[in-house]
């Protein structure tokens, strides 16, 4: 039987046809369409708009032990935003490899498909980094308490940037969302994209960060800014009865070991308008007596930060 050639040049028709069957079923209560997220034309502002400049980052590493694993990959992707919040458009993307000082873990080249072969002889120059990001006011990433510390580590210029984090600063469920992690964020978007790369991630947060949240009809990233912008005072439970510490894990607390210099001790991170209901919780129900606990007051400079 012969066999016929079948082209693989896209054929508009088609497109349009599968267009219109996914518009059909949008419709429909009984389907979701999730659409493949296709990445933003650059954009020049006009002298008109005033827009502010933000970096998307991601970095893939070898392992999760910020003071002694190493980046493999840094993703970035500058993008303009106008005063409310809206996206203005993509601006510039940035990507390079780095050759850590061992072997990449086989369970991290499972995760993102980074190979040995593929950083070899790579190093990520720190003044091309600092040219990137020199004109930003904002670095967001989806994971700021783990992308921040790697950053500063090896690019002194975030240590001078404020930070926001879209996985924490943004209340995900109460907007309808069933988790915080990118992939299921961007599925209730609409959209999927190919995972675990930096700068593929950095695009579909751009994507998300655009998206009209349905409770608020302002975008994702409005609210983002809005919560970044604020204070934010860590509250140390230190000397805290240990059988009580569940009650702690359930308000919220996290366990700091001391090995990074700071207390050893649970902690949590509190609205300044909350703090007086905190200390009323720990004087009520942990320490049964008047306490004045340790306070630290976090802004988006250094809420994040190793040096926090």
């Amino acid at each position: 039987m012969a066999l016929r050639e079948v082209s693989t040049t896209p054929n508009p028709e088609n497109h349009l046809a599968l267009a219109a069957m996914a518009e059909a079923l949008a419709k429909s209560a009984d389907y979701r369409v999730l659409r493949r997220l296709v990445r933003r034309e650059t954009f020049t502002p006009s002298s008109e708009q005033q827009t502010k400049t933000g970096i998307l980052l991601d970095v893939e590493t070898t392992g999760l032990d910020q003071r002694k694993d190493e980046v493999i990959e840094l993703g970035m992707v500058k993008f303009g935003y106008l005063p409310d919040g809206r996206i203005a458009g993509l601006r510039d993307t940035f990507t390079s490899f780095n050759e850590p000082s061992a072997p990449i873990p086989p369970e991290v080249i499972a995760l993102t498909g980074i190979t040995d072969e593929m950083v070899a002889g790579h190093r990520i120059d720190e003044d091309s980094v600092s040219s990137f990001v020199g004109d930003a006011v904002i670095v967001i990433a989806h994971n700021a308490g783990f992308d921040r510390k790697f950053a500063e580590r090896y690019w002194p210029i975030f240590q001078r940037k404020a930070w926001a984090c879209s996985a924490t600063q943004v209340e995900w469920r109460k907007h309808g969302f069933e988790g915080s992690r990118l992939g299921y964020l961007l599925n209730g978007a609409g959209f999927f994209h190919h995972a675990h790369r930096a700068v593929d991630d950095c695009h579909a947060l751009l994507e998300l960060l655009a998206f009209q949240l349905p409770t608020t009809g302002t975008s994702a990233l409005a609210a983002l800014l809005e919560q970044a912008r604020k204070k934010t005072i860590r509250v140390w439970a230190e000397q805290s009865p240990f059988d009580l510490k569940d009650a702690l894990k359930r308000r919220g607390y996290r366990w700091s070991d001391g090995t990074d210099g700071r207390p050893r001790s649970w902690f949590v991170d509190v609205d300044e308008s909350k703090l007086e209901d905190e200390i009323t919780f720990l004087k009520a129900q942990i320490y049964l007596q008047d306490v004045q606990p340790r306070l630290q007051t976090l802004t988006a400079f250094d809420r994040f930060s190793i040096r926090a």
